[in-house]
């Protein structure tokens, strides 16, 4: 075989391999990336219909793939409509599950309007809806964003 052809070859080679790795790397569709320390349903008693999840969040940045919002402590507020309230009631279920463990988790979707951090001084009113897509996913142990959930895990270490 001429070196040419062994050039060429190689080069389709590389450029076969590159188009299969890209096609593998998918972009992140979680919307929120958390480390929740508390969940107050409201109302408190009986079945509720809106929550506030307290932590510290990143949030999906819609124009980019692959980045999230510069970690915040503080809670997300949110409601659920009255059609989806048992899929709602689940995932608080189990956000309230990991909250105050430190484990970090992950829910809704990218291309969804997933909430606004609120400051722990600000009141809970207009809750945003909740962002039902993909369910609730640990991430400890995944290869999923760990330089966030080390930022968010470090923000709740600052008190």
């Amino acid at each position: 075989m001429s070196v040419r052809r062994t050039t060429v070859l190689l080069a389709a080679l590389a450029c076969w391999a590159a188009a299969g790795t890209a096609r593998l790397t998918a972009s992140d569709m979680i919307g929120v990336y958390a480390v929740i320390e508390k969940v107050v349903f409201e109302p408190a008693q009986g079945q509720p219909d809106r929550v506030q999840i307290w932590g510290a969040f990143a949030t999906a940045d819609t124009k980019n793939n692959d980045d999230y919002s510069a970690p915040q402590k503080g809670y997300l507020y949110y409601s659920c409509p009255s059609q989806q309230l048992t899929a709602c009631r689940n995932e608080w279920s189990d956000l309230q599950s990991v909250a105050g463990k430190g484990a970090g988790v992950g829910f809704g979707a990218r291309h969804l309007t997933n909430g606004r951090v609120r400051s722990a001084t600000d009141k809970p009113e207009s809750p945003d809806p909740y962002p039902i897509k993909m369910g609730v996913f640990k991430i400890e142990g995944r290869a999923y964003q760990p330089a966030v959930m080390v930022k968010l895990k470090a923000l709740l270490a600052v008190r």
